[in-house]
């Protein structure tokens, strides 16, 4: 039986263009227009526990890999 790849979820790349980081430096900004800068702190210091951590996880990946073209769509 062949494994299925994963999808993305949609819901969370819609949130990564729409919700606001809560705090510090960049506060206000979109989670998908943070600095890699700011991302890899994070990656370095530990990202922070729930949702928002996993979206932080998430951007960072995509901008890691070059992947920022796919939220482009969703940027409305």
């Amino acid at each position: 039986m062949p494994e299925e790849i994963p999808q993305p979820d949609g819901d969370m790349l819609i949130q990564l263009v729409k919700m606001k980081m809560p705090f510090g430096k960049y506060k206000d900004s979109l989670l998908c227009d943070l600095p890699i800068s700011y991302l890899e702190w994070f990656q370095r210091k530990g990202f922070p526990k729930g949702k928002l951590g996993m979206l932080l996880q998430t951007i960072y990946e995509i901008k890691l890999n070059g992947l920022e073209y796919l939220l482009k769509p969703l940027k409305k």
